[in-house]
């Protein structure tokens, strides 16, 4: 069976393509991410504006154009941080199921981050050593601390990118004095994730999102078998914790016109890896880590887990 799992996201909205096989198999026909900015210039105010409606409709249906020419046999929409806290998010998933007969599940942060999980979970070897997994959204950032076998806590906080571009706006280049605001800023919003930290013996941090793809495709920039290594779909790479240092000091010392000329960043990251960089960079900081891991599996695999493994009930279509 063919399954198609669209992921409306706040600053991409995603698409993977995978053929289930025996037992919980599957194997990955296609994968894409195609950017929205859904939240620009509303998410601060709970809104989805028409233009971001426009881009978001026009994204959907050219996934759906990819997803007849694979003729899957069922379609899974669903919908995270910047449709759920939107007071015209429900109108939205309304305006996506009339115009394409395609029903949007719009699911918890909770939930959003166990699903993470185990997108992760298929990529990266975990023990029974706890480890903090962390996605950086637009909209909201989830945490999860885990080993193979279980979670033990996991929080959603809605401190996405996106939300802290427009309530900082910070200059070109980002200045010290700023850097220090929203470190303090996370500090004292993430009160809550140091409290049950101290709880448990982490050394490894794990980041499954856009960003942290971005992060790795320019370190690497300049390795010649990256490329070829992109399109066979890794499922995870270690960061070396300097190398990752070198890209911080770098991006946030640069201005927009300067990272655009820089080797493996994507045109729709250049506003939002500074702050990016910047949480990571903060997160290293607090937590002392060992090793910094970037997982290629984040939540549409873990969708695709849970729909083969538990056959969780979802919205569908069938083309």
């Amino acid at each position: 069976m063919r399954i198609s799992v669209i992921d409306l996201g706040t600053n991409t909205f995603n698409l993977l393509i995978v053929e289930s096989g025996p037992g919980a198999e599957y194997k990955i026909l296609y994968s894409n991410k195609l950017p929205v900015k859904l939240g620009r210039s509303g998410i601060d105010k709970k809104e989805i504006r028409p233009d971001a409606i426009s881009r978001g409709l026009n994204v959907i249906d050219r996934h759906l154009s990819i997803v007849s020419g694979y003729q899957s046999d069922r379609i899974y929409a669903f919908a995270t941080s910047a449709i759920r806290s939107a007071r015209n998010g429900e109108q939205f998933v309304s305006l996506i199921r009339e115009r394409f007969n395609l029903d949007v599940e719009v699911i918890s942060g909770e939930r959003e981050a166990e699903i993470i999980y185990y997108g992760v979970r298929q990529a990266v070897s975990l023990d029974h050593k706890p480890v903090l997994i962390m996605d950086i959204g637009g909209g909201s950032n989830e945490f999860i601390i885990a080993n193979r076998e279980e979670i033990f806590w996991k929080k959603s906080y809605p401190l996405g990118i996106a939300r802290l571009l427009e309530k900082f706006k910070p200059s070109d280049p980002i200045t010290i004095e700023e850097i220090e605001f929203i470190s303090n800023y996370l500090e004292e919003k993430l009160v809550s994730l140091f409290d049950e930290i101290r709880n448990y013996s982490i050394d490894t941090l794990i980041g499954a999102s856009g960003a942290f793809d971005t992060m790795v495709a320019m370190i690497r920039a300049d390795d010649p078998g990256f490329k070829s290594e992109q399109g066979m779909f890794p499922e995870m790479f270690e960061i070396d914790l300097s190398d990752f240092e070198n890209l911080y000091q770098k991006l946030i010392n640069s201005t927009m016109k300067e990272r655009k000329q820089m080797k493996g960043l994507e045109s729709m990251r250049l506003e939002m890896i500074v702050l990016s960089t910047l949480l990571v960079k903060f997160m290293l900081q607090k937590l002392k880590v060992k090793h910094l891991i970037q997982s290629n599996f984040a939540l549409k695999e873990g969708i695709i887990y849970q729909l083969i493994n538990q056959g969780i009930r979802a919205s569908n279509l069938n083309m």
